[in-house]
């Protein structure tokens, strides 16, 4: 058999992997994104749960309700059955549309404070809607956080645990105005779990240094599959369109 004949069989044979390697990675991305996409049934708050409030006495009240959602938008440690919660209550308040988790609920007596994990510490921020994702950030939402109103907009943490939200409130939407017809900013006070040295960067970030260096925060949900590079070189007017 020639030499060509060889390349010409062996070719044939690279081409062909390649297409099955393809097939089988379309196949598995379809496969992940109709998964992704199944509709499942979770509980949602249908009213307001004040802290203290035992699932029992929620259940009893119609506080909760099923609601479908695509399998992605799922919060971690969601439930789609009350039951677990009957001898639980709620540690800190849950707003309308929240999904019920269980890291929301524990013993009597845990509700003088949050549930923080060991080691870490919790750092409430005060956010408007844009800014925490048009209030589709709940408890147990995890989410990456970045420094805006410096020289650059740039990644500031990842992986960070969200363990409470409220209460709403709203600001004005120009600062300084205080008087007169001025439009109002919807916003609401998010609580992480932190280390400490992370705090600290998000105490920096807002502006509480003298001189400020930034002075915002800016909150993107994450999922298993995101991708963000704290500390990576940010952007401003020099790469913004490169």
């Amino acid at each position: 058999m020639g030499r060509r004949t060889l390349l010409l069989i062996a070719a044939l044979v690279v081409a062909a992997l390649g297409t099955v390697l393809v097939f089988l990675y379309a196949n598995n991305a379809r496969t992940e994104g109709a998964a992704n996409q199944e509709l499942v049934t979770v509980l949602v708050a249908k009213t307001k749960i004040e802290v203290g409030t035992s699932g029992a006495s929620a259940s009893a009240a119609g506080a909760f309700a099923e609601q479908q959602i695509a399998r992605a938008n799922v919060v971690e440690g969601a439930l789609s059955d009350a039951t677990p919660l009957a001898d639980l209550v709620a540690i800190a308040p849950i707003f309308p549309g929240q999904q019920i988790i269980s890291a929301q609920w524990g013993a009597t007596g845990q509700t003088s404070g949050l549930s923080i994990p060991e080691g870490k510490v919790a750092l409430s921020i005060q956010l408007g809607d844009p800014e925490r994702v048009a209030g589709f950030i709940t408890p147990g939402s995890t989410v990456a956080i970045f420094a805006t109103g410096g020289p650059q907009v740039r990644a500031l943490l990842a992986g960070v645990s969200v363990i409470g939200v409220g209460p709403s409130g709203s600001v004005p939407a120009t600062e300084g105005q205080t008087t007169g017809n001025v439009e109002q900013i919807p916003t609401a006070i998010l609580t992480v779990a932190v280390t400490q040295e992370d705090a600290q960067k998000l105490i920096f970030a807002q502006g509480k240094a003298n001189p400020a260096v930034y002075t915002g925060l800016y909150f993107a949900l994450m999922t298993d599959t995101s991708k963000v590079v704290p500390g990576a070189p940010g952007t401003d007017a020099n790469n913004l369109f490169r």
